[in-house]
């Protein structure tokens, strides 16, 4: 299977992936302080809770846009072997 035709394409999906994954995950992490982020203090105490409406979704999102991410990346890396 030749992927050195497309190898430029999945470069510039793979960018387009990178930025999107990193917007997702930033809007993930609403309303939370240094202290939050690190994973102690903050309104949360530190528990789960389950996720409803449009941050389920998102949430959903975020997985399928890291599994395509992580896939381009291999696909990438094979059609970029294949130049050499």
């Amino acid at each position: 299977m030749n992927l050195q035709p497309i190898a430029p394409y999945l470069g510039i999906a793979n960018i387009i992936l990178a930025i999107a994954l990193t917007v997702l995950v930033l809007l993930q992490t609403k309303g939370s302080d240094l202290g939050g982020f690190l994973g102690g203090g903050g309104d949360s105490g530190g528990s789960f809770r389950t996720r409803r409406g449009v941050e389920a979704t998102m949430h959903k999102v975020t997985i399928a846009c890291a599994i395509a991410f992580f896939v381009c990346t291999v696909f990438s890396f094979l059609a970029w072997g294949q130049a050499v």
